[in-house]
């Protein structure tokens, strides 16, 4: 049974993958160059910025890469006007996972300083006893962030599970040796989180809370 249950936050606690895009495309248009659609722009959430940047804007050097997420930064702080809120059922659920006594933890490619905003706003933090993000260590699917939450809650890998709705997600909690379970609500569909290896792929946050509460979770150190 799990006594460790890691999430990732955009696709999965929030629905925030269309502000996003709508940021990606209108830094594009500040600076320049010619905008991702969409689905290429919604592809690479979950990753750091500079990773998400390389893999949109290849042909752009780095000088480019920086003024392209520093515009991105504006739009999303400032310029951008769409709406983003939690999934239905994120806070109660959270709730009743924190209650029933494993640890819950963050592992997302936001930069620390946009999750401690959305902390701020949704007024989360508190059920969480530790996160990491993309600016201060190494972004998904490299290990090092669900490492180092292993390493700060003590607990050991077979009694952990990151829950994302990327395959960046479920790369990553292969990578660290923890399980994987897909949220096929966010941006990546049911195929690819699957051949992902996720152990499981749910289409709800209430589905995803269902399944952990099934049995499958511990009180940590118990």
């Amino acid at each position: 049974m799990y006594q460790l249950i890691i999430f990732d936050w955009d696709g999965t606690l929030m629905d925030s993958a269309q502000k996003i895009a709508n940021c990606i495309k209108a830094a594009a248009r500040e600076v320049g160059v010619a905008e991702p659609d969409d689905r290429e722009a919604k592809k690479i959430i979950g990753l750091g910025l500079h990773e998400a940047m390389r893999i949109l804007f290849p042909e752009l050097n780095h000088n480019r890469h920086v003024a392209l997420i520093e515009a991105y930064r504006h739009q999303f702080i400032t310029a951008d006007e769409t709406q983003q809120g939690l999934f239905h059922g994120v806070e109660e659920g959270l709730r009743s996972l924190s209650e029933s006594g494993p640890m819950l933890a963050v592992a997302t490619g936001k930069a620390r300083a946009g999750l401690q905003r959305v902390f701020n706003e949704m007024g989360l933090e508190h059920f969480f006893v530790a996160s990491r993000c993309a600016d201060e260590t190494r972004s998904k699917p490299h290990p090092q962030m669900l490492l180092e939450l292993l390493e700060y809650t003590a607990i050991d890998p077979q009694d952990t599970i990151m829950v994302g709705d990327t395959t960046y997600d479920m790369d990553m909690a292969r990578n660290a040796g923890v399980h994987g379970l897909g949220a096929a609500y966010g941006v990546h569909d049911e195929a690819a989180l699957r051949a992902a290896n996720a152990v499981d792929v749910l289409h709800s946050f209430s589905d995803i809370h269902h399944w952990l509460m099934n049995g499958r979770v511990n009180k940590a150190y118990a």
